[in-house]
């Protein structure tokens, strides 16, 4: 057995119905035994990047030490076992999100990616002058900057859903919206600023009863709950494998093949053809139109080995574990004087987004730093969303499966004492 296989065995047996062992699971990351500045590592930046269980490394490192080969184009052995294990974690992608056919899985190098695919391949053919794409406040700017670039190009509008004071989205002025102009909805599924969980599927329904496909951004959501493209009904999806523990670099689209059959390719070269000539090209079949040039074959693996890993802990496991992190937070923040927090929504995912009165944000992330701890401060990528709040920035500490309340008790023992030093 591989040293990947023997985590990947650990893991299945390290959850038990009756106790989430946290330690057992931190005994998997490495990083974690890391001190920083003398004090221990505590990582507070999940929804930036989360950190690698060995599983995911030791694939990585497998596949350049005994696979390393081309895919798709090799009649030799190393070839065919690239091929065998890129396509096995396509596979195994499919099933995690439980798309129809592995077709409909295209691979990408992040999030940001497979939504500039669909806006430059689905969007340059289907929006013209006069249409209207509709997103939210809630964006990232990987979910603004395209549309926008696109609604300039071709002469079309974007329309901006509102939300509430405390990040909830309003869902009858999205209704509102939606007309016969509107030819896509492209918003988030959790917010990476503020934790919010938009009801994606009743968005859903509401574009589909106007015909309108929809595209939801899951990088935010995926490492934190189960998804079912099938059963949500979404026309797109995407998300990034660093988010879901796994490397940087890789990410997924998935389509429905009814849109990506009629969608161009993004970008050419070898791999998106079936023929060349100097005359014409003709294009591969799905999903290899969409994937120009060798692709990410070790970020595909260590992908698959994170699916492998999160699915072998269970992610209701994962999400019930961490709905006690962000509960225990958010009580232990608020107890604090001089604390302000936002996105103050009922159903949120794994993240505080907050402020000391007085201090900047990234003073409180330089201040935190020096203790070990390691949050995130600024905009978040989501700076009309900071506008809206009336702040130009927040202090973010987002949680994952290996952080734990006594971590959070030391973030909230620190807050006072930078509080101190601004008074």
């Amino acid at each position: 057995m591989s040293s990947a296989e023997t985590t990947i065995a650990s893991a299945k047996r390290m959850t038990e119905p009756a106790k989430f062992d946290v330690n057992r699971i931190r005994a998997d990351f490495p990083i974690l035994e890391h001190t920083v500045k003398d004090r221990p590592l505590i990582y507070f930046d999940n929804a930036a990047t989360a950190q690698k269980p060995a599983a995911v490394i030791h694939a990585i490192s497998d596949y350049y030490t005994s696979v390393n080969a081309n895919v798709h184009r090799g009649v030799h052995d190393l070839s065919q076992r690239a091929t065998e294990a890129y396509e096995g974690a396509r596979e195994k992608i499919r099933a995690f999100i439980n798309a129809a056919d592995s077709r409909e899985i295209i691979l990408t190098r992040g999030t940001t990616e497979g939504i500039n695919l669909v806006a430059r391949s689905f969007g340059g053919k289907q929006i013209k002058e006069g249409d209207e794409v509709v997103i939210s406040t809630l964006e990232h700017h990987s979910n603004i900057v395209p549309w926008q670039l696109l609604c300039e190009e071709k002469g079309a509008a974007l329309r901006v859903i509102p939300m509430t004071d405390d990040g909830e989205l309003l869902f009858h002025d999205y209704e509102a919206l939606l007309n016969d102009r509107t030819r896509l909805v492209s918003i988030l599924h959790v917010s990476n600023a503020l934790g919010t969980i938009v009801p994606v599927r009743k968005m859903i329904e509401a574009a589909h009863a106007r015909d309108i496909p929809i595209l939801v951004d899951g990088a935010q959501a995926v490492p934190h709950m189960a998804i079912d493209v099938q059963e949500l009904d979404c026309d797109f999806y995407v998300f990034s494998g660093h988010k879901l523990y796994g490397p940087t670099g890789i990410g997924v689209l998935y389509g429905k093949s009814e849109y990506l059959e009629t969608m161009p390719p993004y970008q050419s070269g070898g791999d998106m053809i079936s023929t060349v000539t100097f005359e014409r090209t003709t294009y591969n079949d799905l999903p290899y139109k969409f994937e120009a040039g060798t692709p990410n074959i070790a970020g595909t693996v260590g992908l698959g080995a994170a699916i492998d890993y999160v699915r072998a802990v269970g992610l209701n496991v994962i999400a019930d574990y961490e709905h006690e992190l962000v509960t225990y937070a958010t009580e232990a923040l608020t107890a604090i004087p001089g604390v302000e927090l936002f996105g103050n929504v009922g159903d949120k995912a794994a993240v505080v987004s907050f402020l000391l009165e007085g201090v900047h944000a990234h003073d409180i992330g330089t201040f935190l730093d020096h203790s070990g701890i390691a949050i995130r401060a600024g905009h978040h990528c989501t700076q009309p969303l900071m506008q809206r709040l009336g702040v130009a920035a927040t202090a973010r500490a987002s949680f994952a499966f290996y952080n734990t309340t006594e971590e959070i008790d030391r973030l909230a023992t620190e807050l006072p004492s930078i509080l101190e030093v601004f008074s």
